[in-house]
């Protein structure tokens, strides 16, 4: 194995791999899987019956969890396919700096890697923050990408 083969693991928390092994024909709907590359969570499968050429052809339809992108893949029932860990963790919004998030997590950490999304939900926690409304935003991670792709208005105390 190549050096940075060994470095994409150790970036991962816990010792925990980007993906793990599935056999296709368990994959479901509303659950996540790697097409091309990305993290994608499936949003239609298909299977079709046995032909003279054997395995029975899963075909799923999935769109990017980051992205939203839409992608389609084809695979024998019974292939391995490589499902993303996919960890969605909650923070307190403390603060918006140069167009990041500056976050609390629960154990009163800073977290401020994580960008403003550059999309309306973007737009609606700036505008949210400007009110002085305070947030917990939702921050899923995949595969060594981490995005904000949820809000909600955090509990009156």
């Amino acid at each position: 194995m190549s050096d940075d083969h060994n470095q994409t693991f150790e970036q991962a928390s816990a010792g925990a791999s980007l993906t793990f092994p599935m056999q296709c024909s368990a994959l479901r709907k509303n659950g996540h899987v790697v097409i091309k590359g990305r993290p994608c969570k499936i949003i239609d499968m298909s299977t079709s019956k046995t032909g003279k050429h054997g395995h029975a052809k899963v075909n799923l339809v999935a769109t990017d969890i980051f992205t939203g992108k839409k992608y389609e893949d084809l695979s024998p029932s019974t292939h391995n396919m490589d499902v993303p860990n996919v960890v969605r963790q909650e923070y307190q919004l403390v603060n918006i700096d140069d167009g990041f998030l500056n976050l609390l997590t629960s154990d009163g950490a800073e977290k401020n890697d994580v960008k403003v999304p550059d999309n309306d939900l973007g737009k609606e926690i700036q505008d949210k923050f400007d009110n002085g409304d305070e947030l917990i935003v939702t921050i899923t991670s995949a595969m060594g990408e981490e995005h904000c792709l949820a809000w909600k208005p955090a509990p009156s105390s």
